[in-house]
């Protein structure tokens, strides 16, 4: 039997179908309280989009800590045996909410973990690396791969002018216009935390850990053709692609290691290894297990669990924290404060946002949207007399490491092999097959050609003569001999 309709607050409504007016004919009432509901609900059916990684989709599932790591760290959802919930939200970095899944981007790789001690949230890329090592330089490079306030369009001379003139890029940059750029799907391709982070374990002992996380389903990608035309055909492309591998019930699996650094080395690395635009070679830190994590429930509601979800590198648990990364450091600040605009002050007592396997206790009270409520009988102030919350003392100094510096606007200490465009020639030259660097080589040359501005195309070349001498040299070559043919065209 179908219920009756009813308005928010529970009053059944006599018709779902007519205004309430003055006669068939007359004028709509404005004390026609469910007409006003509705239509003022459906005004405020959308948040603001998220800033960057707008488009997106993700799945729930389970990790499984299968090996033994505890010498590294005392974290509970890393100790051999447990399992915890997981969420993973995949995304674009550029487009907006309708942008077509298969443009050429960084693809987001954000994962949450429901553990017994709190919500660990790993909020990484389908890359080891990005594009700049200090959080000031977000919103400029944002911007960059936005719209023209005066057109509206995306420009190939703005985002090309800031790469250039931001040397600190060529690493990511080398990735995108690889086949990193075009996965063949959500569930075919790697993670990365990307930043350093501190790992502690139960005596205290602290060390450098980089998260890698390793597909079972084979790292493919499409063809520069193929992701243009899936893009005019299913803009949703990726986003149905998993649903539907998800209902089908092929359960897509991630693998999970790290690599560790003891704490002592990274005063003496050959470079700065809390340099976001750097990987550390696995001969040096080879990965070690940890588990693995298999995605197996589609959200019920997409909206709700998916699009309100609200992932942060903030969100850390003991035996886990940050490390002096300037993007990192950066991103601990700005995500919640972005999440606290886009959902509202209290978005982390949401379901999807809220501990699943763990309790709170803190002394926050009201704001909009609250839902959850202090116990009457509890202070909501601290310190007080009356058994409230108390600290936890293993978390004292959990964030902190040595430092004895004076507060300064300045890069971070250089190291012996620091520098911009070692790491990408390296990706270039000793990674890339032949046949990547066929399809490298083509996707330049088309970017070379988008750029309109002459003295930008020059930055362009010199660019990837910087990265590889030969790589410059055969795109300038490249872009002469397009050139000729289409003048003789």
């Amino acid at each position: 039997m179908a219920e009756n309709t009813t308005t928010q607050t529970g009053t059944p409504v006599p018709s779902d179908a007519h205004s309430l007016t003055t006669g068939a004919d007359g004028t709509t009432a404005l004390h026609d309280r469910y007409l006003v509901e509705k239509l003022a609900q459906f005004n405020r059916e959308r948040i603001p989009e998220r800033i960057v990684h707008a488009k997106g989709g993700g799945a729930f599932g389970e990790f499984v800590a299968t090996e033994d790591v505890s010498q590294y760290t005392r974290a509970a959802v890393f100790q051999k045996g447990a399992k915890s919930e997981t969420l993973l939200r995949f995304s674009s970095v550029a487009g907006e909410m309708g942008s077509p899944d298969t443009w050429r981007d960084v693809r987001g790789f954000a994962l949450r973990f429901y553990t017994t001690e709190g919500n660990y949230d790993i909020v990484g890329n389908n890359t080891p690396v990005f594009f700049i090592r200090d959080g000031i330089k977000f919103p400029d490079f944002i911007h960059s791969q936005k719209r023209l306030p005066g057109s509206g369009l995306r420009d190939s001379d703005m985002q090309w002018d800031f790469w250039t003139l931001s040397p600190e890029s060529a690493h990511q940059v080398t990735y995108l216009m690889g086949d990193r750029g075009l996965p063949q799907s959500w569930r075919t391709m790697n993670g990365y935390g990307s930043h350093t982070y501190q790992w502690i374990n139960a005596a205290g002992e602290r060390f450098w850990v980089k998260y890698h996380f390793k597909t079972r389903q084979g790292d493919l990608y499409l063809s520069g053709e193929e992701a243009e035309a899936i893009a005019g055909a299913d803009a949703d492309y990726y986003r149905r692609d998993l649903y539907e591998a998800i209902e089908r019930g092929e359960h897509p699996t991630w693998d999970v290691f790290v690599q560790v650094m003891p704490y002592a080395d990274a005063a003496g690395y050959r470079f700065n290894p809390f340099d976001l635009t750097k990987v550390w070679p696995h001969a040096d830190y080879p990965l070690i297990p940890v588990g693995h994590f298999t995605l197996n429930r589609n959200p019920k509601n997409f909206f709700a669990e998916i699009e309100q979800a609200a992932l942060s590198p903030a969100n850390t648990v003991p035996g886990i924290d940050i490390s002096p990364d300037k993007m990192l450091m950066a991103r601990v600040f700005s995500y919640p404060d972005a999440q606290r605009y886009r959902v509202g002050t209290n978005y982390n007592q949401i379901p999807v946002n809220a501990p699943h396997a763990a309790e709170v206790h803190n002394y926050s009270q009201d704001g909009a949207q609250r839902h959850g409520f202090n116990d009457p009988s509890v202070p909501v102030y601290a310190p007080n007399s009356f058994g409230g919350p108390t600290a936890s003392a293993e978390a004292a100094g959990a964030g902190s490491w040595e430092s004895d510096g004076e507060l300064t606007r300045t890069a971070a200490t250089l190291h012996a092999e620091d520098d911009d465009f070692g790491q990408p020639g390296t990706l270039y030259r000793e990674v890339y097959s032949a046949e990547t660097k066929e399809r490298f080589h083509a996707t330049l040359l088309g970017q070379a050609q988008a750029i309109t501005i002459d003295d930008i195309r020059e930055r362009f070349f010199q660019y990837w003569t910087n990265v590889d001498a030969g790589l410059g040299e055969l795109l300038r070559a490249a872009y002469a001999q397009a050139a000729v043919e289409d003048g003789a065209a």
